[in-house]
């Protein structure tokens, strides 16, 4: 019996640990397979090895300590995976993109800044696609996950210097992408 309450209280532990930063971690995720089912069971993986491992945590920044295991997971599978045959990848640009709902929200009630908005989201998308792995990572973490040059150093397992040069060629390159091709085709 005392072992369920091990277990509770782990499990208590655990949820105020992890919790908060759910968010980011499926962010990372999402950017790091380019998809978002495939997120969504990276993120159940690296959620489970961490509750595994909680009792390893030592304090710290919990939130990069997540986004490592997220990275650390993805990469793990990704060198363990088989290349599929015949495997089709989804084109949102073909096919609509899940979050189109929300920009409705966020955009003016006028069909054209609609259109505008989308057509903006879509071209930035399409451009940090088109990023290597290494860049688009630390400018997601950067940019969108708001961790500081340190915690990227830390989630990525490089030397801060590295992280700097990473984000600011990202960042040049992602602008080349987005003035090249506005359009994002």
């Amino acid at each position: 019996m005392d072992k369920h309450l091990g277990d509770d209280d782990k499990a208590a532990r655990f949820e105020q640990l992890a919790m908060p930063h759910l968010d980011a971690a499926y962010n990372l995720a999402r950017w790091l397979t380019r998809d978002p089912h495939d997120a969504d069971d990276l993120v159940q993986s690296a959620y489970l090895r961490a509750y595994r491992f909680a009792d390893s945590y030592r304090g710290g920044d919990a939130r990069a300590w997540l986004l490592t295991i997220v990275r650390n997971t993805f990469y793990t599978a990704l060198r363990d995976r088989k290349p599929q045959q015949g495997d089709v990848s989804f084109d949102e640009a073909l096919h609509g993109a899940d979050g189109d709902d929300l920009l409705v929200q966020d955009a003016p009630n006028d069909p054209a800044g609609i259109a505008a908005s989308r057509d903006v989201e879509r071209s930035v998308d399409q451009a940090l696609r088109r990023l290597p792995p290494a860049f688009r990572e630390v400018l997601v973490l950067k940019e969108m996950d708001e961790l500081s040059y340190k915690q990227i150093a830390e989630v990525a397992d490089i030397p801060i210097g590295t992280v700097m040069s990473r984000l600011a060629r990202a960042r040049k390159l992602l602008l080349s992408y987005l003035q090249r091709d506005p359009a994002g085709d």
